[in-house]
């Protein structure tokens, strides 16, 4: 699909920890699956935290549904031996996609970030790990307004390049709210000389308090603009969906617009928002 020249549009779940955050999550992606997106991605929670329920819910995806599943996979406190372990897992799972990601530390994403001793330091070689241990397709993170961790734009521009140089063969972008960080990332990228697809990940905002401390959590800027008019509804939760819809749904067409290879909708394992903008956007499915 990468290869190809239809744009990707996909679609981004969480392994749910309850029985009924589990019925709902799998109502989501029953909704979403006739729209027929190119891939569903499964997170991997800090420090493997959900590995078995990642690694069950891409094999269910894989082999109960038409949907073609991406598993996220991390770096932080796993030693090799356990990683090289949990990428055959999803071999045999049949799952052929994965997102390789160093991770943030358990408990704290800001905490001073520890390798373990018998790990793995960065993405760049996590990407080198799963492409040695098959035939698998590996993406990897980019951030628009550079990692927290790196000092500048040009350092995380070339721990970036070196991720793709490993091997990575796309990206997806962590959640921004200004279209223009995403177009800076992708001409910085590209004047280097690396053609890699990197495809903007996009989370409508459905509630104020939980895109906020989010935003908070991953370095992500909320700009002041957008908060206003939020907090000026907060108290009405329709008008904020309606509004942070609205707002997802300008971003994105301002990103097709200006060529984005596709777009990733982090879903926060709920279907409602994501189909509003696909059908505002006029979006087709995205596999024949």
């Amino acid at each position: 699909m990468l290869a190809g020249d239809s744009r990707l549009f996909s679609f981004e779940f969480f392994p749910a920890k309850t029985d009924e955050g589990e019925r709902a999550l799998w109502r989501a992606i029953r909704e979403l699956e006739p729209l027929r997106p190119a891939f569903v991605s499964v997170t991997y929670g800090a420090g493997g935290s959900t590995r078995d329920r990642t690694v069950a819910m891409t094999a269910r995806i894989a082999n109960d549904t038409t949907l073609v599943p991406l598993a996220h996979l991390t770096a932080v406190d796993h030693s090799v031996a356990e990683l090289r372990r949990i990428v055959g897992q999803f071999a045999d799972a049949g799952v052929r996609n994965v997102l390789a990601l160093r991770g943030d530390p358990p408990g704290d994403p800001q905490a001073e970030w520890v390798r373990h001793t018998e790990g793995l330091e960065y993405a760049e070689d996590l990407v080198r790990l799963v492409k040695r241990s098959g035939e698998f397709c590996v993406g990897v993170a980019a951030f628009p307004e550079k990692h927290p961790r790196s000092p500048d734009l040009d350092a995380d521009v070339e721990r970036f390049v070196a991720k793709c140089r490993a091997g990575a063969d796309f990206a997806i972008t962590q959640m921004f709210f200004r279209a223009e960080d995403y177009l800076r990332l992708r001409d910085r990228v590209a004047a280097t000389g690396c053609d890699v697809p990197i495809i903007p990940g996009v989370m409508p905002v459905t509630n104020v308090a939980q895109i906020e401390r989010m935003a908070a959590l991953s370095g992500a800027a909320f700009p002041a603009e957008i908060a206003a008019e939020l907090h000026a509804v907060q108290d009405d939760p329709a008008a904020v969906r309606e509004l942070g819809v609205s707002i997802a749904s300008a971003m994105c067409d301002r990103l097709l617009a200006e060529g984005a290879p596709g777009l990733h909708f982090i879903t926060l394992n709920r279907s409602t928002a994501t189909r509003e903008i696909w059908s505002r956007l006029g979006l087709q499915t995205a596999r024949s």
